[in-house]
């Protein structure tokens, strides 16, 4: 583990504890969970006490080996199968603000990823999706102000955001330079 690295110590707290997690939730011991993902034992105690780097084909083998997706060892968004799509789908009223969807993904449920450009003062209110939809924003250029409810959220670049989407909410730019970002929508 690299201590001077914070951030890469506590991903490898979580994926050792939903290792372990799911590992007992499978009502799988540490060996029979080696003997059928092939990481060795001693790997796979140390990935659960937090002391090993593992790589990500390691996780991949240990996920099907537990039957479950690879995003649930590292909380990540999971879009298997994704076809191009990339056709805008909505213009704002400022010319140059647009959202494009570019792909969608059959999983478990179906995955959306949308590109979206919004100018200064554009903003785009949405409706309350289904419930059990969520979105997950990833600012790109920019700072995105999320309005959930009343209340707002600023985004800057390099920063994302995930939120339930069956509550009133909006995408607004507040800024003076457009704001791009990817959404991706669980459907």
């Amino acid at each position: 583990m690299h201590k001077e690295n914070p951030q890469r110590a506590s991903v490898l707290q979580h994926v050792s504890q939903n290792v372990r997690r799911l590992r007992h939730a499978a009502d799988m011991s540490q060996t029979a969970l080696a003997e059928k993902s092939g990481v060795s034992r001693r790997m796979l105690v140390a990935i659960e006490a937090g002391e090993k780097n593992v790589s990500l084909s390691t996780l991949d083998r240990v996920a099907e080996a537990l039957d479950v997706a690879f995003s649930d060892l590292i909380q990540a968004p999971d879009a298997r199968d994704p076809s191009r799509i990339n056709e805008v789908a909505w213009a704002g009223t400022i010319p140059g603000s647009k959202a494009v969807l570019l792909s969608k993904a059959t999983a478990t449920r179906e995955v959306e990823q949308w590109e979206w450009c919004l100018q200064p003062g554009e903003i785009y209110p949405s409706q309350p999706d289904a419930e059990g939809w969520s979105e997950q924003i990833f600012v790109f250029e920019g700072c995105l102000t999320l309005m959930l409810g009343d209340t707002p959220h600023e985004i800057a670049a390099g920063e994302f955001y995930m939120f339930p989407s069956n509550q009133p909410h909006a995408y607004r730019n507040d800024g003076v330079v457009a704001t791009r970002f990817v959404r991706n929508v669980v459907i």
